[in-house]
């Protein structure tokens, strides 16, 4: 029973355009995402929700040390013609790990989570993860931290590794 539930909830996420990217069936099955391992973000740097990119971050380790992370993120958003269209996770040095495509605006829901992985990465090591909004570009809010070490807010430089702009994966479009 529990896996068709998860298997209608995988094809409604499909069907909505929200899971382009999104971990497959067999990241949520039985005893594959441990209890008890995640890293929530202290209340006191989530609380600012008026600025735009990401905002709180959570992590789960799986039971093969891979992580899904599940992402806030915050983006003056109006419509397909403006709105965030996806999040990364990416090394201190800019290289890409994981990118999760966000296949439409999210003008009414602010600030809206959205989950994705596995990414592959050891438990200490620091990455950053930080949203691009269409068509101006990467925010330089962002989370950076570790899954063992917890996650801090932190500005970027607005000219931080602009070249992923054009790596794929790249959305296809905007659905609504």
């Amino acid at each position: 029973m529990k896996k068709s539930l998860v298997s209608v909830f995988t094809t409604c996420l499909l069907i909505s355009g929200c899971a382009i990217n999104a971990p497959t069936e067999s990241v949520y099955e039985d005893n594959l995402v441990r209890e008890g391992n995640s890293t929530e973000i202290p209340e006191e740097t989530t609380a600012n929700n008026e600025a735009s990119g990401v905002t709180a971050v959570s992590a789960n380790e799986n039971t093969d040390g891979s992580y899904i992370f599940s992402v806030t993120i915050a983006s003056d958003e109006t419509g397909c013609d403006r709105y965030a269209n996806w999040w990364e996770v990416i090394t201190e040095d800019g290289t890409l790990l994981y990118r999760r495509i966000l296949a439409h605006s999210h003008v009414d829901e602010q600030p809206f989570t959205r989950s994705g992985g596995p990414v592959e990465i050891d438990a200490d090591e620091v990455v950053i993860l930080r949203s691009h909004m269409h068509p101006t570009g990467y925010h330089t809010q962002v989370m950076q931290g570790s899954f063992t070490e917890g996650f801090e807010s932190i500005s970027l430089p607005a000219d931080f590794a602009t070249e992923l702009a054009e790596v794929e994966p790249l959305p296809s479009g905007c659905t609504f």
